[in-house]
Formats: structure tokens, C-alpha cells, sequence
């Protein structure tokens, strides 16, 4: 295949602009997928993705088009709207030379849009404009003003910015031939290098990678390895993405497809690898660049509802780590839910995504604790890092929060209610910037808090309108408290929580309540506190069970009943003295839930 003839790219944009539905019309287009079997969606496999309308993995495919009797090959790669997926996102952008980047016609420039554009620029691709969803304007004249936005964004002229319609199809043709025009084809190199930037596991062919040539070739049969690890294997298959794996004998420099190692631990295989053949007369080429490692921010432990589903979690995790290279797993146990595993994530989103995909792929029901960031502890002997809050040594002097920069985009007339709202999230260093039709703020806030609820109130005070893309910023001190839940006298790990100081005692309260209401009554009172620092800032106590001891005496001397009684009340006593303190699994997961 031509090299000259090859156009490589991948579709940007904010979350729900139409990326999945615009993949769809250049399937039919080019006629990769037949009529009769195009459904909507077609390139999100997961039945996550089809439920929540997202697109949560990457997705590659080849198409084939052909102008003025040239054929040409378009390699596209579907990416993730929502900043949870950026990871995703760069990994994409790394094995392409060009971008469209689409933006909703209703809803016009968001903050993913800026943040996907400033990654595609800074990863050197050419970046082309697009409109999506024009059907819903009888008068294309209405768009001019956006278009005119998309334009100044891109450095370009509004006539370069294509408009388009992922539901009808109108305007695809013009993209594709600017896809031709526009985007460079694959500079050319005799080095064989392929770079890994995703994988899957299949119980058949093992571990499979899906690579970007970048020189060469790679042949089936041949011998292999990686060239940052050092792992040999025998290519048992290669071919490319029609969607569906199609088997081919030889990829070529600037192809896109994958290759089945037949390697079955998946920790051999690393996503940024280099992918090279085995020769005894040349030297092992560099390695390509690879990607950044991932941060996790938020941290979760995973504990299986059922004990002996152990083994079948950390499966399932691996499995999901295979082709998902963010997911940081460690082994974990709780002295109330017995072992499990503690997971990094992204954000929030990625991790609802993780428990929703363990339940479904792979059958297995999980508790959950609180999710969690990483503080910075400084004691009299150095700083240290916790993720629990029961982590906290005593003797700690200051701790510190991650911090993030937040960029938020909303129409002005939302602006007041969106400011009345930067106190309760702890938001500082406040400006405010007019990008087109919209304002623009930028913040910094504690990652906890944006973590918490801050998507939904700012979905909720913009009407939908609102949208905000961030980043890791640094660490601040920070004005929090750890607070202790303690049954019986004994605190019990695992809902230890660090809260403001400003709200600690109002949240303790709640959460002594909430256990009352949920913790079975026993044979003795059992109270419950909540404590800071040593200090008792909330307390309830479920009463003991009542058992009538004298049920069974007629009349006498009322003496005889009060001995009864006060034996009934030493051994209540006792009990509660010999008693541990314990939460049943179910109840701690009722506790958990927001």
C-alpha cells in the first residue's frame, strides 16, 4: 500500500457533540459496514457505552474512499468526549497525524473542546474544523457566528470550517475530501517500528495489541518484541479494524491495525511499548515516545460482596486493566469486609464506569468505600502520603490536598448563580474570560470537592448549558479534620472520612444517625460517636433489646421482680463490655451510599 495514499485521524470533541453519530455516517459512506447490519453507535462496542450514550473506549477502524479514481485509506480512531478519558483521549491523538475537531451546533464551544484542541495541537496534528448537527437549522445562516468562534479557535477562515449532520449525512462527503486534502499521510521510515496504544485480551489468541505502524513492516509468523520490556513472541495474527479484527499476512508503515502475541499473562504487555522484529544483524531500534504515565486521582477500594469471589475480582480488574492503562490495582483488606483491592482512577466518572463494567462483564457484586484522594501528611520526621483517612498518624503537623485548575464554560446569564457556588466548593484564584458567545472561568479548587457533587450543581444552576474540563494543579494546605465513627467504644475502620472544618460537625452527625437508623439492636445499648481529635462531636445510642424476665411472676413481693431486673441489667453490662463492636457488610454499604 502507498503510504502517500493513507490519511490517518481521529474525531475530537466535548462529551455528546456527536463524535459516535458522525463515525457512523463515514461507515456508511465509505461503505465500510453493509445497510442492513449499520446500527446506531456501531464503533461503541460496550453496552455501557449504548446505554449512557458515551463513548467511553477508543475505537479504530479502516475505510476505504476514492477521489478522482485514487483510492485512499482513512484510519479512524473514535476517542472519548468527557475529561475522565483524556488518557484515552492522547493515546489516540499519538498514532494519527491529523484531528477533526466537531463541535455541537446547539450547544456550541464547551471546555472539552478546548482542552481536546489544545492537546491536538501540542501533540503536532493538523487539526480541521467541523459543525455537527445542522439538520436542526433550517437557515444555515444561523450558524455564521459560530462558525465565525470555530474559526478564530483554528487560526483559519469560517468558509474552512465544514458543517455537518451525523443524523442525515449532509455535508460528510466535503469532510472526507478535506480529510484527503488537509491532513498529511505518514512520513516515511525503514526502521520497523509499531507503537502499542491499546489492547484486549481474547482466551484464544492472548493478549491482543493494537499498534500504529511507524516504519517497516510486520509480517504473521514473524518473530517479535518489545523494546522497552524485552519480551519476545511469534506473531500468531495481524490484520486491521473493518470494525471487526480482518486478518491480513503484512502491516505496513502508517497502517493502524493489531497483533495477537498469543501472550497470556497480560502484565507482560505494556500500552506505549515498542513493537519491533527480531533480527540477528541489525541493532534493536529506539523505542518511540511512548505516552506519559497515568496519575491516579481518586482512589477506591473494591471488596466482593461474596468472600470466595476473591480471585474472580482481581480478575475481572486485570481483564479491564488490559485495555484500560489508567486503572492502578493494589491488593487491600478491611477488617470488616475482609480482602479486596484499592484502584486508582481517573475522576469520578471513569470509576462509576469501572463498578458498572465489573457488575456487567463480569458478574461480580462489589462494595465500595468512600472515594478518596491522595493528602500529603507532614510530620516531625518528613512528609508522608495516606489515601485513608485512618492512615493519619498522631503525630502529624499539617495535611495537604491535591488541587486542581478547573476550567468552566457557561452562557453569561449563569454566570451569577454559577459564582454564588465557588464558596461551597472552596474555588480560588477566580478570572473570568469571554471565549465567543460564552464566559469562560478558571479556578483553582481542592479535587475532593470536584469530586463530590460539582458536576451535577453545575448541570443543574446552567440548566444543562455548563460544561468544565480540568487538570491536576498541585498540593495547598489544607483546613481539614478527621473524623472517627466509634460503636462501643471501638472505631471502626474504613468510614473515617476527613471533612472541613467548617461542616465536620453537621456531616458526623449525619453519618451517627444514619447508623442508628441502619445497625440491628442488640442485647446491650450500643452508642454511637462520632469524635475529632479525641473530642465527641456527635452522639446516638440504639437501645437494648427488651426482654420481659418477669413475665412469668403472679403477685408476691415486688422484691423478688427487682432482683430479676437487676440481674437483667449486670448482664446487659457484661455483654456490652465483652461485645465488639461489628457492621454487617450490607449495612456498610447502605452507609456508603451518597
Amino acid at each position: 500500500m502507498d503510504r502517500h495514499c493513507i490519511r490517518n485521524f481521529c474525531i475530537i470533541a466535548h462529551i455528546d457533540h456527536g463524535k459516535s453519530t458522525l463515525a457512523d455516517r463515514l461507515l456508511e459512506k465509505t461503505h465500510t459496514v453493509e445497510a442492513r447490519k449499520m446500527k446506531e453507535q456501531y464503533l461503541d462496542k460496550l453496552d455501557l457505552e449504548r446505554e449512557r450514550g458515551i463513548t467511553i473506549k477508543m475505537a479504530p477502524v479502516r475505510m476505504q474512499y476514492e477521489v478522482n479514481d485514487m483510492a485512499y485509506t482513512l484510519n479512524l480512531i473514535d476517542t472519548p468526549g468527557h475529561s475522565d478519558f483524556g488518557y484515552e483521549v492522547s493515546r489516540a491523538l499519538a498514532a494519527v497525524e491529523g484531528a477533526v475537531l466537531l463541535v455541537d451546533g446547539k450547544q456550541g464551544i464547551q471546555a472539552q473542546t478546548l482542552a481536546n484542541l489544545r492537546a491536538a495541537r501540542d501533540a503536532g496534528l493538523t487539526v480541521i474544523g467541523a459543525i455537527n448537527k445542522i439538520d436542526l437549522f433550517p437557515d444555515t445562516t444561523l450558524l455564521d457566528s459560530l462558525r465565525e468562534e470555530v474559526a478564530v479557535l483554528l487560526d483559519t477562515t469560517p468558509q474552512a470550517i465544514y458543517l455537518v449532520s451525523g443524523k442525515t449525512g449532509a455535508g460528510v462527503d466535503d469532510i472526507l475530501h478535506g480529510i484527503i486534502e488537509h491532513i498529511p499521510s505518514p512520513s516515511d521510515s525503514n526502521q520497523t517500528r509499531a507503537l502499542i496504544f491499546d489492547s484486549f485480551y481474547d482466551s484464544h489468541k492472548g493478549v491482543v495489541a493494537y499498534v500504529r505502524m511507524f516504519g517497516g513492516t510486520l509480517e504473521r509468523g514473524a518473530r517479535a518484541m518489545f523494546i522497552t520490556t524485552g519480551g519476545h513472541f511469534t506473531i500468531k495474527e495481524l490484520g486491521y479494524f473493518a470494525p471487526e479484527l480482518t486478518p491480513l499476512n503484512t502491516l505496513m508503515n502508517g497502517d493502524i491495525g493489531y497483533i495477537a502475541t498469543g501472550i497470556k499473562n497480560p502484565e507482560h504487555v505494556r500500552i506505549g511499548d515498542t513493537v519491533t522484529v527480531v533480527s540477528r544483524t541489525e541493532s534493536v531500534p529506539t523505542s518511540l515516545p511512548g505516552y506519559r504515565e497515568p496519575k491516579p486521582v481518586v482512589f477506591v477500594s473494591f471488596y466482593p460482596e461474596q468472600g470466595d469471589a476473591y480471585e474472580s475480582l482481581g480478575q475481572g480488574l486485570q481483564r479491564l486493566r488490559l485495555n484500560d492503562a489508567a486503572l492502578v490495582i493494589e491488593q487491600d483488606r478491611n477488617t470488616v469486609l475482609g480482602r479486596g483491592f484499592k484502584v486508582g482512577f481517573l475522576g469520578k466518572l471513569h470509576y462509576e464506569i469501572i463498578a458498572e463494567r465489573l457488575q456487567q462483564e463480569f458478574n461480580i457484586d462489589t462494595i465500595q468505600t468512600f472515594p478518596s484522594v491522595r493528602y500529603r501528611i507532614k510530620t516531625p520526621r518528613g512528609w508522608i502520603e495516606i489515601i485513608r483517612p485512618e492512615e493519619l498518624p498522631e503525630n502529624s503537623v499539617e495535611i495537604w490536598e491535591p488541587m486542581v485548575r478547573v476550567e468552566v464554560l457557561l452562557p453569561p446569564r449563569y454566570l451569577n448563580a454559577f459564582l454564588s457556588t465557588t464558596h461551597r466548593f472552596r474555588m480560588i484564584e477566580l478570572t473570568t474570560n469571554t471565549v465567543g458567545s460564552a464566559v469562560e472561568v478558571s479556578a483553582r479548587m481542592p479535587l475532593i470537592e470536584l469530586i463530590s457533587d460539582f458536576d451535577d450543581t453545575l448541570k443543574s444552576l446552567s440548566e444543562g448549558f455548563g460544561s468544565f474540563s480540568y487538570e491536576f494543579d498541585d498540593y495547598a494546605r489544607a483546613d481539614v479534620v478527621k473524623v472517627d465513627i466509634a460503636i462501643s467504644g471501638d472505631v471502626i475502620p474504613g468510614i473515617s472520612r476527613f471533612l472541613v472544618r467548617d461542616v465536620f460537625e453537621r456531616e458526623g452527625r449525619v453519618m451517627v444517625e444514619r447508623l442508628k437508623a441502619l445497625l440491628p439492636r442488640q442485647q446491650y445499648a450500643q452508642p454511637i460517636q462520632a469524635k475529632v481529635q479525641g473530642r465527641i462531636i456527635a452522639r446516638e445510642t440504639i437501645p437494648a433489646m427488651r426482654k420481659n424476665v418477669t413475665g412469668h411472676l403472679y403477685g408476691g413481693d415486688r422484691t423478688r421482680k427487682m432482683k430479676l431486673w437487676q440481674k437483667q441489667k449486670r448482664g446487659k453490662k457484661k455483654l456490652q463490655r465483652l461485645g465488639k463492636a461489628h457492621i454487617d457488610p450490607k449495612v456498610f454499604k447502605e452507609l456508603l451510599k451518597k
